[in-house]
């Protein structure tokens, strides 16, 4: 003790509080790095097949709808029609069901949750009239069973304004599609019509209901109307490594999901046809 002050030994002990050495906490900052790097993909991965997984409930619940509307209306999938490009009345497959879209193409953009005829049997507690007392539009009504956790929208769009959207949803009303027509290289009009005819009607006998689809993701039509650099429609919503993917319903109620889409716009795969039956591009039975 000196001048009345006691003094203390430092010990090993007391050095240890010091703290980190900042060549320590590099290491440490490089090993968090390293398990993030490692774990970010496996997360991402999981992250996109609960997507996949949520999409295929969806549409198992519209397949489910759909059945119910086939059996009411004897086996007519469900039709809004239209004027169609040839004046003539015309079912347009993009109004099956959802709500009232963006797009002003074939009444897409008028047309509501109302009058589009699959919400009632996929809506419970009625279905929002599309004009209000006054006769006036009422604004789009949002119908998230017509919303795909998957949509990330399209390019290569054929109406100008709207050749890009980040939402199939928001831009037609639903995420998914009918089966209408086969892919073509036409851009102006659907040159193979499939379970819907042309002009209205019962489904047409189906060879196979195992492997004919009824209801999809938007992505199965990526590669109509050509499908080359200037109509490609990206709807590359399953993160598929460069390959384009959908989620299919088939006729026979059963939802499969993340099929290859291939973009050589053949009607027929290994998983999937377009097809009521495989000579019906060749002798249509419409």
């Amino acid at each position: 003790m000196e001048n009345g002050v006691r003094r203390r030994r430092v010990t090993a002990g007391d050095r240890a509080w010091r703290g980190f050495t900042l060549i320590e906490l590099l290491v440490v900052i490089s090993i968090i790095g390293l398990l993030i790097g490692i774990l970010l993909p496996a997360l991402g991965a999981a992250y996109q097949r609960a997507r996949v997984v949520a999409d295929a409930a969806k549409l198992r619940d519209l397949s489910m709808a759909t059945q119910m509307y086939l059996n009411d209306f004897d086996l007519a999938l469900p039709q809004y029609f239209v004027e169609g490009f040839d004046g003539e009345p015309t079912p347009v497959g993009a109004l099956f069901g959802g709500k009232k879209g963006r797009l002003p193409l074939l009444e897409i953009d008028l047309v509501g949750a109302e009058r589009r005829p699959l919400n009632s049997y996929v809506i419970g507690g009625g279905v929002t009239p599309d004009l209000d007392a006054s006769g006036q539009p009422t604004p789009a009504v949002e119908l998230p069973a017509f919303e795909s956790p998957l949509d990330s929208g399209g390019r290569n769009l054929p109406v100008p304004g709207f050749e890009e959207t980040d939402s199939m949803y928001d831009l037609v009303g639903s995420s998914y599609t009918l089966n209408d027509h086969a892919p073509d290289e036409n851009p102006s009009g659907d040159d193979f019509p499939t379970l819907v005819p042309p002009h209205g009607g019962r489904l047409p006998p189906l060879v196979d209901s195992t492997k004919t689809w009824v209801l999809g993701t938007h992505t199965i039509y990526t590669f109509d109307d050509g499908g080359d650099e200037l109509t490609n429609r990206g709807h590359d919503w399953f993160d598929g490594g460069g390959e384009i993917r959908a989620n299919l319903a088939f006729a026979d109620s059963h939802v499969e999901t993340s099929l290859v889409v291939p973009p050589d716009q053949s009607p027929e795969t290994a998983d999937y046809t377009f097809l009521p039956r495989p000579d019906w591009i060749e002798r249509p039975g419409f």
